[in-house]
Order: structure tokens, then C-alpha cells, then sequence
């Protein structure tokens, strides 16, 4: 889940020219205005996506964002019936206003405000229609379309990243409990295949201490 309202790339291809498109530049320490023009103008499925990006301008923090999980999957009843669906988290608190100065400030907000308060965000299921783009992660779906509380998601505690559950694992969008499939967007292939690969170079990596310590966080 990302807090981007849609995704700017619907292939896998798109990605990776956008990759390519948004390298810096060593003279300058930019990306290369022309070769960003030239992948929008072969990619105008990504300069509709930026747009509706721009519409949702980042929240203050991390507590008040909302996650959109921007594939679509099916829901698929006992008699075989299969429903297309997104979702999202919607948060329920706003963002302690970070401080400034440092690198992980809107962490460090985020262990702040969770030792007062425990963070909220509801799980919103958006039923689609068959006539909705179901491959395609640039495109929204309608403002109208049916929505279902699924549950609150409540996080009660905070600590350091360490060996475990949460950092040891291969996030992978295949892998589903029964009555969910996957669409055939095809970057759920590409991320599951992507992530194997990380999490296989992450395996044989050094382990650094964790940048964000959450007892060395000031009150």
C-alpha cells in the first residue's frame, strides 16, 4: 500500500523507462528535463496518473495519510462469484506536527505520538464494476462506487526495526488467503518476482543497526 491514490506506472516496462527517465544527471544533480519529456510523451498513461497524484498533496505525517493499496484483486464467494475490489486505510487522528531538523523527523513524530495514543485507520473495501479499469493502477475508479467498513486497524506499540517477523519476511502480493485472487494487472507478477529478488540479496547482506531507534527518540 502506498499513500499515492494511484500508481504512476501500469506496466512494468513504464517503471522501469521512468527509472531510466528520472536519473540524475551528474553535471547538473537533476534529472535530465528532456529525457523526463521524452518518456511522458511515450508514456501519457503516466502524465494522467501525475496529475491525479498532484490532486492529493502528502499529509503532515504518517499517522494522517492514507494507504491506498492500488491493484486490483477479487473477491470470490463459496458459489464461485468473483467481485473486483481495492482498498484502503483511512486514518481516525491527525499527525503530530513533526520537528524539524534530521532525517527521520516524521518517525520520530510518529514514536512520539504513539506513546500517548494508540493510531487508528479504518479498512475500506471499493467494490468495482467490470466496466472499471481492473489492470490498469494509474486509473482511479469512480468517486460512486460502493464502499464497505472492513475494520479498524489499530496499532498499540512501536519498536525498533530488529530480526523478526516484520523485517525477516518477502512481502508478496501473490501469495493470498483463500476468496482473494489476484487480477491480471501485470504489476502484481513483476512485484512478486522483484521482491523474491530483494528479499534473497537482503538474506546475504550485513544487518546495520536500524536508522530509527525508537528509545533514543526525545519526548
Amino acid at each position: 500500500m502506498l499513500n499515492l491514490p494511484v500508481f504512476p506506472d501500469n506496466s512494468p516496462q513504464g517503471f522501469y523507462d521512468r527509472l531510466l527517465a528520472s536519473k540524475v544527471d551528474p553535471a547538473t544533480g537533476k534529472p535530465d528535463p528532456a529525457a523526463m519529456s521524452a518518456f511522458l510523451a511515450a508514456h501519457p498513461e503516466t502524465a494522467a496518473a501525475m496529475t491525479v497524484i498532484k490532486q492529493h498533496p502528502p499529509t503532515p505525517g504518517f499517522a494522517d495519510s492514507t494507504y491506498w493499496g492500488l491493484n486490483t484483486f477479487f473477491f470470490v464467494s463459496d458459489a464461485g462469484a468473483r467481485t473486483p475490489v481495492r482498498w484502503s486505510l483511512v486514518p481516525q487522528q491527525s499527525a503530530l506536527p513533526p520537528r524539524s531538523g534530521g532525517e527521520n523527523v516524521l518517525f520520530d513524530a510518529l514514536i512520539r505520538q504513539m506513546r500517548t495514543d494508540q493510531l487508528q485507520w479504518r479498512l475500506m473495501l471499493t467494490v468495482g464494476t467490470p466496466q472499471d479499469p481492473l489492470l490498469d493502477a494509474t486509473l482511479p475508479w469512480p468517486d460512486d462506487r460502493r464502499t464497505i467498513d472492513a475494520g479498524t486497524l489499530t496499532l498499540t506499540g512501536i519498536e525498533t526495526e530488529r530480526a523478526g517477523n516484520a523485517r525477516d519476511v518477502n512481502f508478496d502480493p501473490l501469495v493470498v488467503p483463500d476468496g482473494i485472487e489476484p487480477s491480471g494487472d501485470p504489476l502484481l507478477s513483476a512485484r512478486s518476482a522483484v521482491y523474491a529478488a530483494s528479499y534473497r540479496a537482503r538474506t546475504g547482506e550485513s544487518k546495520s543497526p536500524s536508522a530509527v531507534q525508537v528509545d533514543g527518540v526525545a519526548t
